[in-house]
This record gives C-alpha cells, sequence and structure tokens, in this order.
C-alpha cells in the first residue's frame, strides 16, 4: 500500500508538472507570439490605411487646387470680358463722335463763305480710335466697366 501511495504521489505530481508546464507555455511563449504576430499584422496593414488616407488627402488637395484655379480662371475671363466690353463701347462712342465732328467740319467747309482753316479751327477732329470722349458720355461708360468688374469680384468671391 505505501508502494501504491507513492506511485499515486507520483503520478499526482508528473500530473501537477505536466499541467503546470503546459498553463506555462501557453502564458509564457503561446500567447506573446501571437501578440508578437497580431501587431506585425496591424503595422503591415496600417501603412495601406495611411496611404489610402495620404492618396485620398492629396487627390482632395488637387481637386480644391483646381476648383481655385478654375476660378481664377473665370474671375480673370470676367475681367478681360469687362475690359473689352469697356473698350469697344468707347471705341464705338469715339466713332460716332469722330463722324459727328467730321459732319460738322464738311458742313462748314461747304460753305462759300468761310475758310477750311477757319473750319478747323472751330470744329476740330479728333480720332476715331482712341480720342478723349466728354464727361458725359465717357462716365457712364467708365461706370458700366467698374460694375461689371465689381460683379466679377463678387462672384469669384462667392465662389459661383
Amino acid at each position: 500500500m505505501a508502494r501504491v501511495d507513492t506511485i499515486l504521489k507520483l503520478s499526482l505530481a508528473a500530473g501537477a508538472l505536466l499541467a503546470g508546464a503546459g498553463v506555462g507555455y501557453y502564458f509564457g511563449v503561446f500567447l506573446p507570439g501571437e501578440a508578437i504576430r497580431q501587431t506585425m499584422a496591424a503595422a503591415d496593414g496600417r501603412p495601406t490605411i495611411v496611404a489610402d488616407r495620404d492618396a485620398v488627402l492629396e487627390r482632395a488637395v488637387k481637386a480644391e487646387e483646381q476648383r481655385k484655379e478654375a476660378s481664377r480662371q473665370r474671375y480673370q475671363s470676367c475681367l478681360d470680358g469687362a475690359e473689352l466690353t469697356y473698350q469697344g463701347r468707347w471705341t464705338a462712342a469715339c466713332r460716332a463722335q469722330h463722324a459727328r465732328q467730321q459732319a460738322a467740319y464738311e458742313d462748314c467747309a461747304d460753305d462759300w463763305f468761310r475758310s477750311k482753316k477757319g473750319c478747323a479751327r472751330e470744329f476740330p477732329i479728333q480720332p476715331e480710335h482712341g480720342c478723349a470722349l466728354p464727361t458725359p458720355i465717357g462716365n457712364p461708360i467708365a461706370r458700366a466697366r467698374d460694375t461689371a468688374k465689381t460683379q466679377c469680384l463678387g462672384e469669384f468671391q462667392s465662389g459661383v
């Protein structure tokens, strides 16, 4: 019986030792290794996520830059249009003034009692392009240009 007790005690001790070794291996070797594998897997995935996020951010920045550039181009086109309209109206007014002055000079020059020099002094003819317009004619044209430019600026600032 003593021998059975010794064998039982040794068996229990060996079983406890094996169970302890299993638990020790699980907590001492397996779990830390698993944690390292998970960390490595997460680290491998992280650059992909960061790269994707950076690519999305870069595309958004490029899209915003393109939108701003398109807005600047629309603004510049609007300003150019206002300036061209102004120049066209100014030129048309100069031509009309030139035609009136030419007609007045010719009427004067057709008179037998007047000299051409006297008519030229009395009815000077300004050039057809780049003339100086009288204030009542030139100011509304300039105001229309300024109004158009202000409207361009308002559209640019509102982002339309």
